[in-house]
């Protein structure tokens, strides 16, 4: 059974997106997507810099439109599941039929430029705990005034807040814990810092249709498999202020019975946690159109 994942913010990288312009169709679609959100996707894709794709209001509607044309790039696919990394979860959502791209192309938008104005009113971060107890180190976040944002599993936990407390943090770091890795986002997500973004993206889910799902969509929020479209859409709303559960997606992955996990554009970062959380999980990352092949391969193998 495979799985199809999309990564989160932080994925990015400077003219990650220029090779897969080259696929037939590809530009033209990236810039009839830009047209309709106000964003040219082609120019942050390709051309700017590593702090302009760091905007919060950039970076999600540039990751969401990779993720949809690497996946269009495979063809009919069936997967036995999809699930997204924090703003992942829209490409997710419009891999499973909830939306459609050209609606999770505008929800994230909104999403981006809400979440860019909530972080514009205080200084604050994320940044990536690697080792440690998980229980000790969310009991240390939680005395520092942090919020463990993303549980990501395979001994990794993001801590978000301010400036002052990330700080603090690095300084004082909790037991085990080796490294603490500033990341590349603007703010403290999926923390209560965002809640003047979940009243904006509520207001953007009203002119929405959702479909239920055509294959299991697993949420961040719980890790269930959510059958209802209408459900999915409410968790996109509210998972801007809450904690990211991969470790708890990667479980429902096992109990699914996942032989196989494909990460879309910008592939990697969760093939790394599948890899050291799911043993005898065949993965692979969507790099550049060199890694089609292989891909295809593995769907051949893997999908329903």
């Amino acid at each position: 059974m495979l799985v199809l994942v999309a990564p989160g913010q932080g994925a990015q990288a400077p003219g990650f997106l220029t090779e897969w312009l080259d696929l037939p169709g590809a530009a033209d679609r990236v810039a009839a997507w830009s047209d309709a959100i106000g964003l040219d996707l082609a120019h942050y894709g390709t051309k700017a810099d590593a702090d302009a794709i760091r905007d919060t209001a950039v970076a999600q509607p540039l990751l969401v439109a990779a993720g949809l044309l690497s996946a269009s790039a495979l063809g009919d696919i069936a997967p036995g599941a999809v699930a997204g990394h924090s703003v992942g979860e829209i490409t997710a959502a419009a891999l499973a039929g909830v939306l459609d791209d050209d609606a999770a192309l505008s929800l994230v938008r909104k999403r981006g430029l809400a979440m860019a104005d909530a972080a514009a009113i205080t200084e604050t971060g994320m940044a990536a705990l690697l080792g440690g107890d998980p229980e000790t180190t969310v009991a240390h976040l939680e005395k520092l005034g942090l919020t463990p944002a993303n549980i990501n599993g395979a001994g990794q936990i993001v801590a978000a807040g301010t400036t002052e407390q990330l700080a603090a943090l690095e300084a004082d770091k909790p037991d085990g814990v080796r490294r603490v890795v500033a990341l590349k986002v603007a703010g403290a997500f999926h923390t209560h810092h965002m809640g003047p973004a979940v009243d904006a993206l509520a207001e953007a889910a009203k002119a929405l249709t959702p479909a239920d799902p055509k294959v299991a969509y697993v949420s961040n929020k719980d890790g269930k498999a959510v059958t209802s479209g209408a459900e999915v859409l409410e968790r996109l709303v509210g998972q801007v202020a809450n904690p990211v559960r991969w470790d708890l997606c990667m479980d429902t992955f096992k109990e699914l019975g996942v032989t196989a996990l494909l990460e879309l554009c910008p592939g990697g970062t969760l093939t790394g946690l599948a890899k050291r959380a799911l043993p005898g999980v065949r993965t692979l990352a969507l790099k550049t159109p060199a890694d089609l092949d292989a891909a295809r391969e593995l769907i051949a193998e893997h999908a329903a």
